[in-house]
Order: C-alpha cells, then sequence, then structure tokens
C-alpha cells in the first residue's frame, strides 16, 4: 500500500510540474511572440490625427492588438527651450493636448483602458472639433480627476520631458510624424501600411486579420496617394520655413482631402 501511495504522489508531483511547465511556456511564449508597434505623434498633426482615428483604431476590431505591443509617445516635433520651457509645433494648445494624452497613459495603464480616450480627442482633432477635448469624459464614463491633477500638477510635464527623451533617442532619428516603428524598425513614408509589417514579424498561428497575407497579398491601405507627414524642423535645408510651409501643407492638403475634391 505504501508503495502505491509513493507512486500515486510521485506521478501527482510530476504532473504538476508537466502543467506548470507548460504554463510557464505558453506565457513567455506569448511574450515572445507579441509584435512591439510604437508611434511617435504630435496631437495636433492632422496627420497623425488621422492615422489614429482612421487607421490605428482598425487593430482593435479586428484582433491584431492581440498580438501586439502597442505604446504611444506624444512629443512628436516638440522642442525643450533654454528655460526648460516645452514648445510646440502646432502652438500652447498641441502642448496641452500632447499632456493631457501623456497623463491619460499614466493614469489608464493599460492600452485597451487609454487608448479609446486617445482615439476620442484625436478624432475630435481629425474634425476639427480639438476644443472639446473634455466631452471624452463623460463619453468614455471616465473619471477626468487623475488625468486633469496630472496636468495641472506638474506630474504631466515630467511625463512629457519623459517622452521627449525617448523620442530623441531614436536610431535613426525621426525625420517627422506620425513616425511608426514596427520590431524596432521604422516604417517611413509606409506607415499607414503597418499592419501588413506586423502579420509579416509575427511569429505565431496566423490571425484571421492577417488572411491575405497567408494567400500571397499584401494587406495595402491608402497607398495610391502621398503619404503627408508633419516634418521636424531639422528636415530640410531651410528647417524653420520648412517647418511652417509643411504644417500649412498639411492642413491644406487634410481640408481638400476631407472634402472630397
Amino acid at each position: 500500500m505504501a508503495s502505491n501511495h509513493n507512486h500515486g504522489s510521485y506521478f501527482s508531483l510530476l504532473w504538476c510540474l508537466v502543467l506548470v511547465t507548460i504554463v510557464v511556456a505558453r506565457g513567455s511564449n506569448s511574450a515572445e511572440e507579441e509584435v512591439s508597434l510604437d508611434l511617435y505623434y504630435e496631437s495636433l498633426c492632422p496627420y497623425s490625427a488621422n492615422f489614429i482615428a482612421n487607421e490605428l483604431a482598425t487593430i482593435f476590431d479586428n484582433g491584431l492588438i492581440d498580438i501586439v505591443d502597442l505604446k504611444l509617445y506624444p512629443w512628436g516635433n516638440a522642442k525643450i527651450r533654454g528655460d526648460n520651457s516645452i514648445n510646440c509645433q502646432h502652438g500652447p494648445l498641441e502642448c496641452l493636448l500632447n499632456t493631457v494624452e501623456a497623463c491619460a497613459i499614466d493614469a489608464w495603464p493599460n492600452v485597451n483602458e487609454h487608448f479609446p480616450f486617445i482615439y476620442c480627442v484625436e478624432k475630435l482633432v481629425y474634425q476639427r472639433k480639438y476644443l472639446q477635448w473634455e466631452t471624452c469624459f463623460e463619453e468614455l464614463g471616465l473619471n477626468p480627476k487623475p488625468v486633469t491633477d496630472c496636468y495641472t500638477s506638474g506630474h504631466g510635464k515630467e511625463l512629457e520631458l519623459k517622452y521627449a527623451s525617448a523620442t530623441d533617442s531614436l536610431e535613426p532619428p525621426h525625420e517627422y510624424v506620425p513616425w511608426v516603428v514596427v520590431d524596432g524598425q521604422p516604417l517611413y513614408e509606409e506607415y499607414e501600411n503597418f499592419t501588413s509589417y506586423i502579420c509579416k514579424a509575427y511569429k505565431g498561428p496566423t490571425p484571421s486579420a492577417c488572411g491575405d497575407l497567408s494567400t500571397g497579398n499584401v494587406l495595402k491601405q491608402k497607398t495610391d496617394h502621398p503619404h503627408p507627414v508633419c516634418y521636424t524642423e531639422e528636415t530640410g535645408k531651410m528647417p524653420f520655413l520648412r517647418s511652417i510651409l509643411s504644417s500649412v501643407k498639411s492642413w491644406a492638403l487634410w481640408v481638400i482631402d476631407r472634402a472630397g475634391m
């Protein structure tokens, strides 16, 4: 009887070890299989807004978010002045909204919690209703206090300086926004085709959203038009002038696109 009891205990222990190994292996594989997707942007660049509202949001609908480690960096082409103040490409309101979105990420670290808020704000930017950004709290049933306390207390600026450091450390340096990086590789002007790069980088079972790739087709999105961006001041031979012209051109092309011209 003692021998049978020891035998049973041995197999029970062995089975427990097997189960633990499977669970650990699955957790490890899941982490390894996730594809990193980093978006460096600024809140009032119309093409950042368009990308977030009309392109990036699709991965939450088609299931690709399940295989993606999405991180957002709301800084873009902003600069830190000598007195440690921040100068944003599209003015003080952009600085505010960059900070608000940084605070939202800090308040709700889970991407499934903070992205709906950022999507709501950027959708209003895309619709040129960005002055109504505070309505996103009520629309989503969110308590605004964690975010408002963050950006009024100075913590928001600390977060922005963190995003500034991360953006300035990019290799190669970003040339414009939106600047999309998949699996450590910048996509440059192919940023709208980011889903195909995610699917190609993913090593796990093929998600249904990547089905077109399995048949040899590329998951192309809007590739039949120029890829408008908001350039950094360093891009080009006349930095300051090019920055202004880029912003004006961006808004003009965006308005024309919205009008269907």
